[in-house]
């Protein structure tokens, strides 16, 4: 839309208008078909719809044929060559516009080499062949691109590849005063504007800063040099008093401009427009010589460059007192985060009165803030008001901790010395434009680095040889077996070092490094066209499905979460081989619907709507249905127990704290009851209750919902990119057991609940690893545009809303799997509780440890409701903890963009890093408060549970 733009108004695009390729609006600006319409001329348009909502109702006759589908090559082509040539021969219209879709259609679905490319440029050469000789001598033909194209087919970026594109006029009469230059000249785009203006006789539009190309302004070739140099004069001049015009219009509503320059392009108009009236004066008595019409032109070309050059360093200016202070309050945010998640296990830390005093001066240091700068005669700034109440806010938070708690150093440091060199060494990377391309690499690396420390420091700690018993999930009472620390940890090393490996075969290269080729797995398999090949990678898809669903419904028949009759557990069991299966599906009809017979095109057509759409519903019904019933456990009750459980109250609990005394007893109850019944051989033993998978209820509830994500999200990616997500789930699944190794066991740690930060920044780490392992990169012609149309191929149409939800779910994935699963950094450790570890002895009722004496069962998750405010301190800190990890990154990026802002790379590469990390930032964070969000739900789920538990078992 920006180049349409560009292409009829003269002006530069904004950042802005590339929002607006979603859904495009009408132009307001003064253009040329409105100057077209004005003067009664009738203009005929045919092509891409897109110039429906930029100029509604400006075209005499109008063909309108649907752009947004990517894949289809040949509607809009062909609809206008149906109408080209009758149009053509008729004599109702003074401006002709053919936009045709199929080259740059091709390019984004096969590439600029591809043989299907080599049909469509045949074909417009064939357009162009027949269109040239039906031209009469009165018509002029212009056949110009509104972009480039780089060797995968994108654009969007400012390569020479992207921006240069063709430009070609022709006429039966002579057009030029000389022949073509060998070299063809390069010349602006917007040059086009203020060329087709005085061609057509119409005036230039008023906020054009193109140069006229005079070329085309001459008098019957060279025989009549002095008339030409006439003719590119007042071109010139007509053009330049237009732009002389728009400054000083400009200058008056806005104060961008710099006054020196200003006043020198303007003294600069003046003198050129006194030598073209003297020219003129004396053009009556025959005094006038070429060379004085040449000085005259070369004054005005630099009147017209020096303006468009003036425009385009003051609409890329920087703001730096804003700068400055959105740098203030993202760092102010961030070492508040890192503050309160030092003191957050703290529970009787004065939270509320520090935090209410620290409002309050925050506000009173705005408030003073903004009478400086009003006293001082400036405008008030929202964005420096919030960055001073943030920093006096902070400061006075510090110093009232400092005075009341005086904390220790560590609160203020993030995590040990190997995490602060990672921090370090991640944040210095991002001011060098070659480490920022080449981050798709070192992520992996820096990720494997930090797997080896893990491993390194079990064994410094002495636990690398020590045999201990461990196992995946103890919610059934026949999961326990006993391993060696050892072996198994290096096993977990190895087997997520080849994890990630193979995830980096699924890479894409940045167009700054040529040497690099991107993996030619993220081609979508349509365009292998047919062959056992295709084939085979379908079948390879098909199995990734497959072992996803598996991977999941076994995990969870393990942990005992699969035996419920209740709501979410049918559906992890029925519907997720459906979404499989709908999935699967889409990929076969999409990647063959080129080869579907004529007879079932609208079956196929229909089926690849549908499809999609379905599996969404699918997705969205699952997640209603667990937070419907997020607790997926199984109860089965039997004889009564002859030990009742002993609790300090009477009747059903009356408050939290009575609940959360007696939760943990019913728990090791209906272990001990189990593992009697079991030992017994059968019915022998009394059991009142049982209970399966209580163990691990919450964990349960966040893997359901990550597998009802993925789907979708892996709906949006291209087919193969499935492999890669099964090879990234199963490398999430070995570093969580590799961290919960590292961690211990929850039952032999004292003290409140704590995710350490080695963790936490090898989660952040493996969710930018996924990020380029999914075919990504942060760059703007990488985003995968083709997801905006997976289940829309008809376009969305004028609401930019859902495209742009599509588009970004499919960017942002890794950020939305890996924020919301960010909990099971805290639950897996008591899911993985060992139970031999856990084991502790316990003493008799009387006190006296004898022979014989019980020991106590692992609690795994229910370990958690033993101090149910130390677990939800937990949380807090680790949301706060990550927060923290993705807010540095997103600060080094604002520090590299603001002080690099003269870079070469400053909007190559420094600009788009910033833009992708911060929306990544603001997607992490409302998934990371989905997911905690989520377990806060389970836990309160769990209590409602265990509360008419209590009243069943009394009735």
């Amino acid at each position: 839309m920006q180049r349409l733009k560009a292409l009829t108004t003269g002006s530069l695009p904004t950042f802005i208008d590339a929002g607006s390729n979603f859904a495009s609006y009408a132009i307001q600006e003064d253009n040329l078909i409105a100057q077209l319409n004005s003067t009664g001329k009738r203009v005929v348009f045919m092509g891409d719809d897109t110039w429906e909502g930029l100029f509604p109702g400006a075209f005499s006759q109008a063909f309108f044929f649907p752009s947004f589908n990517v894949k289809d090559l040949h509607t809009v082509d062909n609809g206008i060559l149906e109408h080209l040539y009758p149009t053509m021969d008729r004599d109702d219209w003074d401006l002709l516009i053919a936009h045709f879709l199929g080259v740059d259609h091709c390019g984004h679905k096969h590439g600029p080499h591809h043989p299907e490319m080599a049909k469509k440029l045949n074909q417009m050469d064939q357009m162009l062949q027949t269109l040239v000789e039906q031209l009469e001598n009165d018509t002029l033909l212009v056949v110009a691109g509104d972009h480039g194209m780089t060797e995968t087919g994108d654009h969007g970026g400012d390569s020479k590849s992207e921006v240069m594109a063709a430009l070609f006029l022709y006429s039966p009469l002579p057009l030029f005063p000389r022949a073509p230059l060998k070299d063809p000249e390069v010349v602006p785009q917007v040059n086009l504007v203020p060329t087709l203006a005085l061609l057509l006789g119409l005036p230039i539009p008023f906020g054009n800063i193109g140069e006229v190309m005079v070329d085309l302004f001459s008098r019957e070739g060279d025989a009549q040099p002095l008339a030409t140099a006439l003719a590119q004069a007042s071109a010139y001049h007509l053009n330049a008093q237009q732009v002389s015009r728009f400054l000083h219009a400009y200058s008056l509503a806005s104060q961008d401009l710099p006054p020196e320059e200003l006043q020198r392009l303007q003294n600069l108009f003046s003198s050129a427009s006194s030598e073209y009236e003297r020219l003129l004066y004396q053009l009556k008595a025959e005094e006038v010589r070429e060379a004085d019409i040449q000085a005259l032109i070369s004054q005005l070309r630099l009147f017209l460059r020096g303006a468009r050059t003036a425009c385009t360093e003051t609409w890329a200016q920087f703001r730096l007192a804003r700068m400055i202070g959105g740098t203030i309050l993202l760092a102010s945010t961030c070492l508040l985060c890192l503050v309160t998640s030092g003191l957050a296990s703290s529970p009787d830390f004065p939270f509320h009165c520090l935090l209410l005093r620290s409002v309050a001066w925050g506000l009173a240091g705005a408030l003073l803030f903004a009478g400086g700068l009003m006293a001082g005669g400036s405008m008030l700034e929202p964005l420096l008001l919030c960055a001073g109440g943030a920093a006096t806010s902070l400061v006075s938070f510090m110093w009232a901790l400092k005075s009341r708690a005086r904390p220790p150093m560590a609160v203020f440091l993030p995590g040990p010395l190997p995490i602060l060199l990672l921090l370090f060494l991640r944040s210095a990377v991002l001011f060098s434009d070659s480490f920022v391309l080449a981050e798709a690499r070192a992520a992996p690396f820096l990720l494997r680095s930090l797997s080896l420390f893990l491993v390194a420091q079990l064994h410094w700690e002495g636990r690398l040889l020590t045999g201990w018993p461990t196992a995946p999930c103890l919610s059934s009472p026949t999961a326990s077996v006993a391993r060696r620390e050892g072996p198994r940890a290096l096993g977990l090393l190895l087997g997520l070092l080849l994890c990630v490996r193979l995830s980096s075969l699924f890479h894409r290269c940045p167009e700054e490094t040529p040497v690099c080729q991107s993996s030619p797995w993220l081609a979508p398999l349509a365009a292998m066209g047919g062959g056992q090949a295709k084939n085979l990678w379908y079948g390879a898809c098909l199995g990734a499905l497959g072992v996803l669903v598996l991977s999941v419904r076994f995990w969870l028949r393990r942990c005992g979460n699969l035996n419920s009759p209740v709501p979410p557990v049918l559906f992890v069991r029925w519907g997720l081989p459906l979404m499989a299966l709908g999935t699967a599906a889409h990929w076969a009809l999409a990647s063959g619907s080129d080869e579907a017979p004529p007879r079932l095109q609208a079956l196929v057509s229909g089926a690849v709507v549908g499809l999609p759409r379905a599996v969404l519903g699918l997705a969205a019904i699952g997640l209603g249905l667990l937070l419907w019933q997020p607790v997926t456990v199984l109860v089965k009750t039997g004889a009564s127990s002859s030990n009742p459980i002993i609790v300090p109250f009477v009747g059903p609990p009356a408050s939290q704290a009575d609940l959360d005394y007696v939760v943990p007893q019913i728990y090791r109850r209906m272990q001990e009851a189990l593992r009697g019944k079991l030992a017994s051989g059968g019915g022998q033993t009394p059991m009142a209750l049982a209970a399966y998978g209580l163990g691990s209820v919450y964990s349960a509830a966040v893997v359901t919902a990550l597998a009802l994500l993925a789907f979708p999200l892996l709906l949006l990616h291209t087919e193969r990119i499935s492999l890669a997500f099964l090879i990234l789930f199963l490398q999430s699944f070995l570093l969580l057991q590799l961290l919960a190794a590292a961690v211990g066991t929850p039952a032999e740690s004292s003290g409140p609940f704590s995710v350490p930060w080695l963790a936490i920044s090898a989660w952040a780490l493996t969710a930018t690893q996924t990020f380029y392992s999914t075919g990504h990169q942060p760059v703007f012609p990488a985003i995968h545009w083709n997801a905006a149309f997976v289940g829309f191929p008809q376009g969305h149409g004028s609401s930019p809303v859902l495209p742009a939800l599509l588009v970004g779910a499919n960017t942002f994935a890794s950020h939305l799997l890996f924020s919301v699963g960010c909990p099971l950094l805290l639950l897996w450790p008591f899911v993985c509780e060992g139970q031999g570890s856990s084991k502790k002895k316990k003493p008799l009722a009387s006190g006296a440890e004898v022979e014989g004496e019980k020991e106590e069962e692992p609690l795994m998750e229910m370990r958690l409701r033993d101090a149910p405010h130390h677990f939800n301190a937990a949380l807090l800190q680790l949301g706060l903890k990550y927060l923290f990890i993705l807010g540095i990154q997103v600060l080094a990026c604002v520090l590299a963009a603001s002080i690099l802002r003269r870079h070469l790379m400053v909007w190559k590469v420094f600009a788009p890093k910033f833009i992708f990390e911060a929306v990544g930032f603001v997607v992490s964070s409302i998934a990371l408060l989905l997911g905690v969000a989520l377990v806060m739900w389970v836990d309160r789920a769990v209590g409602s549970w265990f509360k008419q538990l209590i009243l069943s078992q009394e009735r």
